[in-house]
């Protein structure tokens, strides 16, 4: 019961980790996230690889007044952590990439909805990850995730899903195996549900090492696992875990595009020629938007990366100050949204192009506009057991990489 609210015990204080499905957050949640930080924790929190959130120093007694706060905002702890189905995590330029088939938010949600509270799959051999794609470039790791999902159109328009199973990384690496092509949209839950009861029937209860559904593909075989996945849907294909068209279009309502400026292409490229012209004068604008923007299906806009990897302190960490900041941020240049990515950094998805030059001027005040996204800099982190000793010696920056603190991806 604790666990799958969220809360570890770790060395010196307990640990309590707070959901972001698929990575998205809206600006008066990182507000109110900020501030549990200040009134219950050390004013700092740490972002996640799973698009989540961590608190390192709550008071165990405070943990019920976290939660209720915490539900103000529609936001919660549920199956953050134990022996379940975890955050449900995607690609966090979805709904804006350029080679994008299908926006995975709907269907990510969807699976949250399924998966929170499920009865029969609350207590599995081990931790379970699903992550969601719908682009061509895969931005959500599906390969190294317990089911990897793939969204993508067949030839005759219709939605449909790679699925990919027995992947991971950790202590042994494996890319998943591929389970089904051309799955029906609407058969994605009665198909996961059918790998799930495999793997809670047959995965190792016995050895915490070896209980992970990626060890039963390799013990059993993919062509065996996928041959048993196959007998099992059988008897639930088309049954009542299909999802109905009305209810993937009743979802998928709910991500519509924000209010965009209707940009002409004059418009467009006077504001690109005056980001070119400022990139000529400031070397240091230049180089953040080399490493740090994305293009952005809507003309006119662009999707930027500020990251969380700064000299001196801990990957993924931001402190409540810096919280405030980008929510305010996500308000003036991004219709007030932003996303978590697994890579442990934010990103502000909707930004005019005549505001790039401001928005950079404003994380370089706060040490927040280094343009090092994708770079060996840009380390991921899973801070672990080592949190404080991470912590505590963070004014020396050989700390940050000591061994069993920090990972390359």
């Amino acid at each position: 019961m604790r666990l799958q609210n969220g809360l570890y015990i770790q060395r010196h204080a307990p640990m309590l980790r707070v959901a972001i499905p698929y990575g998205l957050l809206g600006s008066h949640q990182l507000r109110a996230l900020a501030e549990i930080a200040d009134t219950y924790d050390k004013s700092y929190a740490h972002f996640t690889t799973r698009q989540n959130i961590q608190y390192n120093w709550p008071a165990v007694e405070n943990v019920p007044n976290i939660l209720a706060d915490l539900a103000k905002v529609e936001m919660h702890a549920i199956q953050t952590s134990g022996n379940c189905i975890r955050n449900i995590t995607s690609d966090p330029f979805a709904g804006i990439a350029k080679d994008e088939f299908i926006d995975p938010r709907p269907y990510c949600e969807i699976m949250r909805q399924w998966s929170t509270f499920h009865p029969e799959f609350a207590h599995l051999p081990r931790k379970f990850k699903i992550a969601v794609n719908g682009a061509q470039t895969d931005r959500a790791a599906v390969q190294v995730h317990d089911i990897g999902i793939n969204l993508s159109h067949n030839a005759q328009g219709l939605p449909v899903a790679q699925v990919l199973a027995g992947g991971g990384l950790g202590r042994t690496p494996v890319i998943g195996s591929v389970m089904i092509n051309d799955l029906p949209a609407q058969e994605l839950l009665t198909y996961i549900e059918a790998i799930m009861r495999v793997y809670n029937r047959y995965g190792r209860r016995d050895n915490l090492y070896k209980a992970r559904i990626k060890i039963l593909v390799r013990a059993v075989g993919p062509e065996e696992f996928a041959k048993q996945v196959h007998e099992e849907w059988q008897h639930i294909r088309g049954g009542v875990s299909v999802i109905p068209q009305s209810e993937i279009d009743r979802v998928s309502a709910c991500f519509s595009a924000p209010a965009y400026t209707a940009y002409t292409p004059a418009q467009v490229q006077s504001a690109q020629e005056q980001v070119a012209q400022l990139r000529k004068q400031h070397a240091g604008f230049d180089k953040w938007l080399i490493r740090n923007l994305r293009e952005h299906k809507q003309a006119g806009y662009a999707a930027i990366s500020i990251s969380l990897k700064r000299p001196k302190i801990a990957p993924g960490d931001a402190n409540s100050a810096e919280m405030r900041l980008i929510a305010d941020l996500a308000d003036q240049y991004s219709f007030g949204e932003l996303r978590v990515t697994h890579e442990q950094n934010f990103v502000l998805s909707d930004v005019a192009q005549e505001h790039l030059f401001a928005l950079w001027e404003a994380l370089k005040k706060h040490n927040l506009a280094m343009p090092n996204i994708g770079l060996v800099s840009d380390i991921i982190a899973c801070p672990g057991g080592r949190f404080f000793l991470a912590r505590q010696c963070q004014k020396h920056s050989h700390c940050l990489g000591h061994s069993g603190f920090t990972r390359r991806h």
